[in-house]
């Protein structure tokens, strides 16, 4: 890897960072990125990092410095949680009261405690995954849930619209910042609000966001070959 393409890593990551709320979390999203990348994140501070793919993580798990806080962020296949359930620091995307079950399930074969947060469905696009907010009342509110003794629901996430249209931005985020603040007066486990990626991460933070998780703008679009 050139010098170049290290400083823009470093730079990048400085530059996110110095406009950041101190409440907000920065996810490094590292999906896809080679392990040079992000150790180079990682030796300009930066700790917590997201992936969607649970073998491509396992794998940089296992050669990275052990304090980084590894975050589920794609899509979840229950038949490969028991993967990650050694180490996994945070699920985003939890769809299903299924899926709770099977994380506690795994995180109790190693008596670990997961953090999770709840996928809202907020985006206009029939592609996106999530739960409905009566889908996400009905979860937190099932005695079910707190028999999960090894699993803890901190937050929730949503993605918007692949859009431009900062109105119909501000309107989904806003929708999702409503609603859990609206659950947060009963349920004080609830403290993360996971909304914006590198194109409106701003915006998001702007309507109440405290996590957001951006790749292309500290690593670039394409993926650098080592």
């Amino acid at each position: 890897m050139s010098f170049d393409m290290i400083t823009g890593i470093k730079e990048n990551l400085q530059k996110i960072k110095s406009n950041l709320p101190e409440n907000v979390t920065l996810v490094a999203v590292s999906k896809t990125k080679p392990i040079a990348d992000i150790q180079e994140a990682y030796d300009a501070g930066q700790r917590v990092f997201g992936e969607n793919k649970i073998q491509e993580m396992v794998t940089k798990f296992d050669v990275l410095p052990k304090d980084i806080e590894w975050h589920m962020i794609g899509h979840l296949q229950r038949n490969k949680v028991k993967y990650m359930a050694h180490f996994v620091n945070l699920i985003h995307g939890v769809d299903s009261f299924k899926t709770l079950k099977e994380i506690n399930k795994q995180a109790k074969k190693h008596d670990r405690i997961i953090n999770c947060l709840l996928q809202a469905r907020i985006a206009k696009e029939d592609t996106k995954f999530g739960l409905s907010f009566t889908d996400i009342e009905d979860i937190l509110t099932s005695e079910e849930l707190s028999e999960l003794e090894n699993v803890k629901v901190v937050g929730l996430m949503g993605m918007a619209t692949f859009t431009d249209n900062q109105e119909q931005l501000t309107e989904e985020f806003l929708s999702l910042k409503t609603f859990f603040s609206k659950n947060q007066e009963k349920y004080p486990n609830l403290s993360t609000l996971s909304m914006g990626m590198s194109g409106d991460y701003q915006l998001a933070i702007e309507k109440g966001s405290n996590m957001v998780r951006i790749g292309s703008s500290i690593f670039g679009v394409r993926n650098y070959i080592v």
